[in-house]
């Protein structure tokens, strides 16, 4: 995996299919997919996260398998904003954060 900048977790291109994934492709030529229930399984939102313990309190396997992105939209120049299927729209996914939690091989080594 190549060195995560400031940068690079800038997206130059950022897909939906269908409500099943999105995929980004970052400035530095990397290209990470997120399916649906993984994205969805790690919403920062306080109603995911614990905001006094930081523990995650929604994980992957607590979502439902056809949940599906129903709208992505950007917010400002620093994160994408989802609807869920499920009803759930109070996560903000930084660009840096979805850099880090790509979900590709490399990535998942390097963590």
């Amino acid at each position: 995996m190549r060195a995560v900048t400031p940068e690079s977790v800038n997206p130059v291109e950022i897909r939906k299919k269908a409500g099943e994934r999105i995929t980004i492709r970052w400035a530095d030529g990397h290209e990470s997919v997120y399916p649906a229930r993984g994205l969805r399984g790690r919403c920062p939102c306080a109603q995911c996260v614990s905001e006094t313990t930081g523990q995650r309190l929604v994980h992957e396997e607590h979502v439902d398998p056809g949940v599906q992105i129903v709208a992505a939209r950007i917010v400002g120049n620093y994160a994408l904003h989802f609807d869920w299927s499920d009803g759930h729209t109070t996560g903000i996914y930084s660009f840096d954060y979805l850099r880090r939690i790509c979900p590709c091989r490399d990535c998942a080594r390097a963590a």
